[in-house]
């Protein structure tokens, strides 16, 4: 059985060939649904997904005429991709989500039906300005979730960490459905203080490559006390009147940077996350690490901590996952 995944997000979309669950090849396109925000036409969009398709069939050797099942999840399902599915309510877990999976025949990429995954939303009431702090919503970190539930045999309750651009922090209940997310701006944050900001200079435009606890830890203590704004600029002080490496001073940003998304953590009211909550840290190595150790050092948790193993698709698994229980695989 041949399958092709598709997950569009902001800036990218990455799709992969599968045949009998080993992976045959992958394509990426720098097309996502920021291009139809921005021109008001999905045809980048369009042409990207359908380019990135093409690319896999010819990398993995899949033939014109060959039967492939497509599934996608992501941003494409919004009103600014390709087929726009509304949000389910949450909780919502692998049974809801595969019941909300729906096909659309989208000739620009393929003859054959695509199946689509909707994203979820905290709550269906009315948001106001006295609530907004409850309220969020995913497309495509659900997918990934049930990745990590599915190949990580996680049980709930338990708090899922996908950092990225919109860094997610996804909340399990005790049956194992989705209770809810928090989103930050924690990676757009990193990027543009490191990078369009004074201490570009200060940090050589570079990220943190590997993790110094004392450091990381310095800026995470710093920034409950003084706030992030302050610690910020404590880089450019280290960077003038001390002898810390690039590398550690990256560390202070980044633990200042990701202490603050911990503390949305603990005090939003989007759901439930006691100190007891097992905490699963997905994402690339420096950032994963990052977080534990910040975790680990936290006084208010002490729950179980998994440090989730390096996978390049969580989306692609949960895809598969979902297409099983829908029996479309």
């Amino acid at each position: 059985m041949t399958i092709i995944t598709i997950d569009t997000g902001t800036t990218n979309t990455r799709v992969c060939a599968w045949q009998d669950g080993t992976l045959l090849a992958e394509a990426a396109r720098a097309a996502g649904v920021r291009d139809t925000a921005i021109t008001g036409s999905t045809a980048t969009l369009m042409q990207g997904v359908s380019d990135a398709v093409q690319d896999v069939k010819q990398k993995a050797g899949i033939p014109c005429d060959a039967k492939v099942i497509y599934l996608s999840a992501g941003m494409i399902t919004s009103n600014v991709g390709l087929f726009e599915i509304p949000h389910l309510v949450a909780p919502a877990g692998l049974k809801e989500l595969a019941e909300g999976m729906t096909p659309a025949h989208l000739p620009e990429i393929t003859d054959e039906p695509i199946w689509f995954v909707p994203g979820i939303r905290n709550h269906k009431g009315a948001v106001s300005l006295d609530n907004v702090e409850q309220m969020d919503m995913m497309r495509g970190e659900e997918t990934e979730a049930i990745g990590v539930l599915s190949s990580l045999d996680i049980r709930g309750p338990a708090l899922i960490i996908l950092p990225g651009s919109h860094s997610k922090f996804v909340k399990i209940d005790a049956q194992n459905r989705i209770e809810g997310c928090v989103t930050t701006l924690g990676g757009e944050l990193l990027e543009v203080i490191t990078r369009h900001t004074i201490l570009a200079s200060s940090l050589q435009h570079q990220f943190a490559t590997s993790i110094d606890s004392p450091s990381l830890l310095q800026g995470a203590s710093q920034c409950l006390q003084t706030g992030l704004s302050r610690t910020c600029f404590s880089v450019r002080v280290l960077d003038m009147f001390a002898s810390l490496s690039l590398n550690q001073k990256a560390n202070v940003l980044l633990g200042a940077v990701l202490q603050d998304d911990l503390q949305a953590v603990k005090n939003s009211r989007a759901f439930d996350c006691p100190p007891d909550t097992h905490i699963v840290v997905c994402g690339k190595e420096v950032l994963k690490l990052a977080f534990a150790t910040l975790i680990d050092h936290d006084p208010w948790f002490n729950g179980k901590i998994t440090v989730a193993p390096e996978n390049k698709s969580l989306s692609a698994e949960g895809l598969l996952a979902l297409a099983k229980r829908k029996n479309i695989i």
